[in-house]
């Protein structure tokens, strides 16, 4: 095959269909020639008349298994696919979660059709969501899907829109929160606000707004515009007014956590309702919503007595 003329990981990346970083890692693994010479830069330019061999060895298979389990898929192309997830799943296997996850599920759902973007078998999660968290997400099916998908969350593109249901009222009833948010030094596994001037952590921007307001809590909407881990939860906490039913971040005032208890509502009360994007190959704006499910809306029926 011949390349067009320029940079040569774009040229590759426009000829074979492989993503550029895929073509990068291809180079520094010594499978790609140019002219019948291993290729030693992504960056060199190369003639319109050169021609190239890639070698792609194949994927390493994942270390998770595919498991048939549901999935409440809102959209899927040879691209991508769209999620609603439920509370309780994890997104990844990890310690104490081997199987059973969001990535098992897929492994079978997609059966082989998922990116392999840095050479292993494995679904392209470009984003997560906790565990305890309900609703949409979005996984690339394809290595040029994760690269472009990865891009826009990188810049801050990607529209996301959760709803949660927090202790008390706040005010003003709409307001932005912006601060470093990074990993909390009294416990490993919180995420924390940090000083404002501290080189740790990064920065973290939320959008929220009361919808209503129910009793003692309110149903707030959360527009993120940087996706940290833990960002609505800390954030909301940061202000005085945490999740209801988050084991981390938040204490319940005693009338809502008897509520709770009714209810047998166990997880913080937060879904991901909306999900905005550009398709990462036809550049059309793609955009979901999820309704609320049904153990916070009736969490919300409830404390709204």
């Amino acid at each position: 095959m011949i390349l067009s003329p320029g940079r040569l990981d774009k040229a590759l990346a426009e000829a074979s269909g492989l993503s550029r970083e895929r073509i990068k890692a291809l180079i520094a693994e010594g499978m790609v020639a140019i002219g019948g010479k291993p290729a030693t830069s992504a960056s060199a330019k190369v003639a319109a008349d050169a021609a190239f061999t890639i070698e792609v060895p194949p994927a390493a298979e994942a270390a998770a298994r595919p498991q048939d389990i549901p999935l409440e898929v809102v959209y899927e192309d040879e691209h991508l696919i769209v999620i609603d997830k439920p509370a309780g799943m994890v997104v990844h296997p990890a310690a104490g979660n081997p199987d059973g996850t969001l990535v098992n599920a897929l492994l079978h759902h997609c059966r082989g059709q998922l990116s392999g973007i840095g050479g292993v078998a494995r679904p392209g999660i470009v984003h997560r969501i906790d565990k305890d968290t309900s609703g949409l997400l979005v996984v690339a099916k394809s290595d040029v899907a994760h690269e472009g998908l990865a891009r826009q969350f990188k810049d801050h593109s990607i529209e996301r829109r959760y709803l949660a249901v927090c202790a008390g009222h706040p005010s003003p009833p709409e307001g932005t929160i912006a601060t470093r948010i990074g990993r909390s030094d009294a416990n490993r596994k919180k995420m924390a606000v940090l000083d404002k001037n501290s080189s740790r952590g990064k920065r973290a921007v939320t959008h929220y707004k009361v919808i209503r307001k129910l009793g003692s809590a309110a149903l707030i909407e959360c527009r993120l515009e940087t996706g940290r881990t833990h960002q609505v939860r800390v954030h909301c906490a940061s202000i005085g007014h945490a999740l209801l039913g988050d084991p981390l971040y938040g204490r319940t005032p005693s009338e809502l956590r008897s509520i709770l208890k009714d209810l047998g509502f166990n997880r913080q009360a937060l879904h991901a309702a909306s999900l905005g994007f550009e398709h990462p190959v036809s550049g059309k704006w793609l955009e979901f919503t999820s309704e609320l499910p049904a153990d916070m809306r009736e969490l919300i029926g409830q404390t709204a007595r």
